[in-house]
């Protein structure tokens, strides 16, 4: 079997070669542990603390991904984006944003960015995020399946970021992939609107909550549409998934 340090199953380039990776952030502490993750998953990686020296990279590189900090010192991370397709038009780019920063990541998928992890996160977030768009794009093989949840005929790779309902594809936004994946992760529990604002936002909306319900409503229509629902509501508790009725 083959798999990586970390114990998950190895991902390489589609030739068995390790998948290239350039990280582009210009704190050096972050960049530098940042490195460390993803040589950890036995890929080739490199760091650019700004713009130019980014580009200059990807063209000796020729990078599979990017993780692309949004504020850099000499331009901002869309620039940067714009520079990376002349170079590599099929570069894979997954955003780093300040997590109130609700332009930039709208602005960076609108711009061409395949994902965005908001700041403070976890490492193995950001490998997952990777590894998620890479295998999306056709750019890497995954010699083994990857972890997968499972609630009745609701299926999810975490890994490759991909939902699948009777077999049929479900296209999920990165919040709705989130929250569907707490949903998963807790079958027949009944979550509130704090724990899933707590754990699918990372922080107070300051009495908010109704962006929960409307997320819900958001899984409800690409989740259950036309089928047999699985996302309930218990009045004054809220909310539950679990396997439909026959």
């Amino acid at each position: 079997m083959n798999t990586t340090r970390s114990g998950r199953s190895a991902l390489t380039r589609p030739d068995g070669s390790p998948l290239r990776v350039l990280v582009v952030d210009d704190d050096p502490d972050l960049a530098e542990v940042l490195t460390g993750a993803l040589r950890y998953e036995g890929w080739e990686v490199r760091a650019a603390g700004d713009g130019a020296s980014a580009l200059a990279a990807a063209r000796d590189l020729g990078p599979d991904a990017v993780v692309l900090d949004v504020l850099l010192p000499d331009t901002d991370g869309f620039a940067v984006l714009r520079g990376l397709h002349e170079v590599k038009p099929d570069v894979c780019v997954v955003f780093l944003t300040a997590r109130d920063a609700v332009e930039d990541r709208i602005a960076g998928i609108t711009a061409g960015g395949d994902d965005y992890v908001t700041k403070p996160f976890s490492l193995e977030e950001v490998v997952a995020r990777l590894r998620g768009v890479l295998r999306r794009a056709g750019m890497a093989r995954q010699l083994e399946e990857g972890p997968r949840l499972a609630v009745g005929d609701l299926v999810m790779d975490e890994e490759a970021r991909e939902v699948t309902r009777a077999g049929e594809p479900i296209e999920l936004s990165p919040t709705e992939f989130e929250l569907l994946r707490f949903l998963m992760r807790n079958p027949r529990r009944v979550l509130s609107k704090a724990q899933i604002l707590d754990r699918v936002w990372s922080y107070d909306f300051g009495g908010q909550a109704h962006v929960v319900e409307l997320y819900i409503s958001y899984l409800r229509k690409k989740v259950d549409a036309g089928r047999a629902p699985m996302i309930h509501t218990v009045r004054g508790a809220g909310y539950v998934i679990k396997p439909a009725l026959p």
